[in-house]
């Protein structure tokens, strides 16, 4: 954020010592914690290595808050799989991915972690591992068939 001076009395300040301060395009955040807070989940992007518990200013548009206690589908899973690093990522206008409600897109993002790190689901399959986990990852992230089903039709 662009050294942005928060007024003496801002709007809000929580226990936790945040502060913010709303506009009508949204609302400013001065916090040494981010990630999941109250009933909103605080996504930072930067251009450098921050680390939580530093204390950092950011700036999130109203219209980039979404619902996250819905039984709305409205997540898709992004997945890198040469980083093997999983993301869980709001609709927009353009996305044409599979959806799936909160707490769907957070179970699956589990179980793809499982995949990545523990190798002895793969056992028992006549595949390359690297192949086969794209393979069902890629499944998992773009239908409602449960990781069962999916290895199942593998053999």
């Amino acid at each position: 954020m662009d050294h942005f001076e928060f007024p003496e009395v801002s709007n809000y300040k929580s226990k936790s010592e945040s502060i913010y301060f709303y506009t009508d395009d949204g609302v400013y955040r001065k916090s040494n914690h981010w990630g999941r807070v109250a009933n909103c989940r605080w996504k930072l992007v930067t251009d450098s290595n921050y680390k939580n518990q530093e204390i950092a200013t950011a700036f999130a548009k109203w219209t980039d808050f979404h619902p996250i206690n819905t039984a709305e589908k409205i997540f898709f899973i992004r997945v890198d799989f040469d980083t093997k690093k999983v993301k869980l990522q709001a609709k927009n206008k353009d996305t044409a991915n599979h959806l799936f409600t909160f707490s769907e897109a957070q179970k699956r993002i589990q179980q793809i972690h499982y995949l990545f790190t523990d190798d002895k689901w793969s056992k028992h399959f006549q595949t390359d591992l690297p192949l086969l986990s794209f393979n069902i990852v890629s499944r998992f992230i773009s239908t409602n068939l449960s990781l069962r089903e999916i290895k199942k039709n593998q053999t």
